[in-house]
Formats: structure tokens, sequence, C-alpha cells
């Protein structure tokens, strides 16, 4: 890869974004019902309710093992019937998700009941997620050129980021106000605001081809999605331990955490996300885990606030290429009319990965003190480092993505 080609590529990055600028929109507006409660949700459990770290691992584990299920689905849907098709369906559970929770309020005087009843709404909203995310990144990849995908991967995840950052503060701004009550509220209102704006956008047209078993897709992008899978545990850890991290030393404001993550890695995407293009997704997914697994590190050692905020920043700002890296390989690998469902198929191994890391990380919380789950991750996300190596060592060669 040149100097030349790749100022090229990254030239050539804000048309993309301006491509993109309505589908973020409604990726943005649907994620905000996940940043709203990803600082709340454990302190919901843990003090609204009082179960321990376990239980709190499930609750948020539950939504990804939702996803999970729900990804083959929301692959074929997508390539199937439209990708715009794909959002409106993940829309409307997202909003019934919303419903869930309010009921789970309403049995707030039978702890377990209303805890199942959250975990239920929390399996609904992986759903919902399943078919927002898969949908809209097959929309986006429809929308441009084949060598752009790295970029489409890269800027749909940051709409989805950028809800979390706002997310964070907005929710616990919303839960010291309001209560639980106010986080049900926005989740089920925000997914039909973005309905109107669904509304508005114009469909792209399946392409005709030959329905492509699961299976086989999964077989053409197990190496890459288990990498990915490796260096999510970083976002899983932040996501669900760094608030009761912050709340357990008597450190002040555990959603900075969460912002400080989002914000690099929307700094990370705004001035690299055509490396994956440019250079191959395999070298920069390698490059970025050690960045990633390094702020998890930090977090582990953490004596001080700014320790852990510098580490969710840097955790961040590593998670934010890996995922496009490795997305990148994925995609190669598949003929270009499975797109969708080669997506489906890759965040399938984010979802299984999140859904098994959480309630394990719960456990290990509960064994040792809790900045050891940091510690763990950061291990974790080192192998997806080997992964990388791996694929760089052998590249994949599929009719219409050359390496």
């Amino acid at each position: 890869m040149t100097i030349q080609t790749a100022s090229s590529s990254f030239i050539a990055a804000p048309r993309v974004v301006a491509t993109l600028l309505p589908i973020m929109a409604v990726v943005f507006t649907a994620f905000l019902v996940i940043g709203i409660a990803m600082p709340v949700l454990p302190l919901h459990v843990h003090d609204g309710l009082g179960f321990g770290t376990v239980v709190v691992g499930l609750v948020a584990g539950s939504q990804f093992a939702a996803s999970l299920i729900s990804r083959p689905w929301a692959g074929h849907y997508s390539d199937g019937s439209g990708a715009k098709h794909g959002v409106v369906v993940g829309l409307l559970a997202a909003a019934i998700a919303g419903l869930f929770y309010l009921l789970s309020l309403g049995v707030g005087g039978a702890p377990l009941t209303s805890v199942a009843i959250l975990l239920l709404g929390r399996g609904v909203l992986g759903a919902a997620e399943s078919f927002i995310i898969t949908a809209a990144v097959s929309w986006g990849l429809a929308l441009v050129d084949t060598g752009s995908t790295g970029k489409v991967i890269a800027w749909v995840g940051s709409a989805m980021f950028a809800a979390f950052a706002i997310g964070a503060p907005a929710g616990s701004a919303l839960y010291g106000a309001y209560g639980f009550a106010a986080i049900a509220c926005v989740t089920a209102v925000a997914p039909l605001v973005a309905l109107l704006l669904v509304a508005t956008l114009p469909a792209v047209a399946p392409a005709p081809h030959a329905r492509v078993s699961f299976a086989r897709v999964i077989g053409a992008v197990w190496v890459p999605g288990v990498g990915a899978a490796l260096g999510s545990v970083g976002f899983g850890a932040v996501t669900t331990f760094v608030a009761l991290l912050f709340a357990g030393r008597g450190w002040p404001n555990g959603w900075l955490a969460y912002t400080a993550y989002a914000l690099a890695f929307i700094l990370a995407r705004l001035v690299l996300s055509h490396l994956a293009d440019a250079i191959g997704g395999a070298r920069v997914a390698l490059v970025f885990a050690l960045v990633e697994a390094a702020g998890q590190a930090l977090i582990w050692l953490a004596v001080r606030p700014e320790m852990a905020l510098a580490g969710a920043a840097l955790t961040g700002f590593g998670f934010s290429l890996v995922y496009p890296g490795f997305g990148v390989e994925a995609v190669r690998r598949v003929p270009v009319q499975s797109r969708g469902l080669a997506m489906g198929a890759y965040t399938a191994f984010l979802d299984l990965a999140q859904g098994l890391a959480s309630p394990a990380l719960g456990l290990i919380a509960t064994g040792a003190s809790l900045n050891v789950v940091f510690l763990a991750s950061a291990v974790t996300v080192l192998c997806a480092a080997l992964v990388a190596s791996w694929l760089l060592a052998h590249p994949a060669i599929v009719e219409g993505h050359p390496q």
C-alpha cells in the first residue's frame, strides 16, 4: 500500500460519511436507549434490586445472548427483504423493550420477578440491536463502493458510540433525578422517533441471489469473528463493571469513564477510519488490540480515578479500530451478495463473547478484587492480537474482495 493510495483513501472518507449520515442519524437515535442504561443498569440491579455482581453480569449479558440468537434472522432478513425493513423491525422491538422495563418497575416489590422481566426486556432489546446494526451496516455497504467496507463499518459504529457518549451522562442524570422509570420511558420512546427518520429515507432493493446458509458464512468468517470476540471483552468490562469500580472506591462521576471511552472511540474513527481499507484489516486489528489491552491494564493498575479514565479512553481508542479491522477481513471472505449475512455472522461472535464474558467477569469480581476483572480482560484482548497475526500470515482472496 503506497502513501499516495492511503492518502486517497483518507480524502475519500468525507464523501463516504456524507452518504452515510442519514443512516448514522438513525443508528444514533436508536442506540441512545442502550447508552442511557449503561451506567445505571448495574446500579439499578445491584443497589435498587439488591442483587450481586453475578446477576449484574447476567442482566448485562442477556442482551448480547439475545443478539447472538437473532443474528441469522437479522442477516437473512436484511439480505432478503431489504436493509430498511430490517431497521424498522429492530426499532419496533426496541420500543417494546422499553415497555418491559416499565413493567419490571411495576413489580419492584418482588425483586426476583422484577429482574426476570428486566431480563426479558434486555433480551428483546438485544434482538432489536441485532436487526438495527446488521441492517444499518448492510444498508451502508449497498450505498458505497466495495473499497469502502472498513469506512462503512467504522462510521456506522461511530454513530452508535456517539450515542453511548451522550447517553451515559444523560442516563446518569435521568437516573439520579427520576430513577429507572425515566430510563424505561426513553427506551420506549426514542426508537419511535428514529422510525420517523427512517420513513423519509429511500430503501435499497435487495440484490437477487441464491440463499446462502448461515453455517457456510460462519465457516468463512469465524477466524476474524473470534478475533473480534476476544477484542470486544474490553468493551464489555468497561460497560458492565467500571461504574461499580468507581462506586466501590468512592470515586465520583463514574459515568465519565463511559464518556472517555466513547469520545476516544469516536476520535480514532474520525482520524483513522480509512486505515483498514488502506493497509489491511488484520494489520490494523493487530496494532489496536495491543492499544486496547494496554488500556485495560491501566484500569487494573489504577489507584486514582484519572488513571481509570485514561485506561477507559485507551480501551475505546483501541477497540474502535479492532472491530472494523476484523470486519474488513470477514466481509472479504464472502460473496458481495451476502454482506448482510456476513455482518450478522461476524457480529454474532461479539454477542457470544459478551454473553459469556459478562457473567464470567462477574464471577471473577465475586472471588477477587473488582479491578482483577480488567486484568483478565487485558489478557483476553491480547489473544485478539494473536488472531490478527494469524490472519496476516493467511490472507484470503474472495471474488469481488481482493486482499
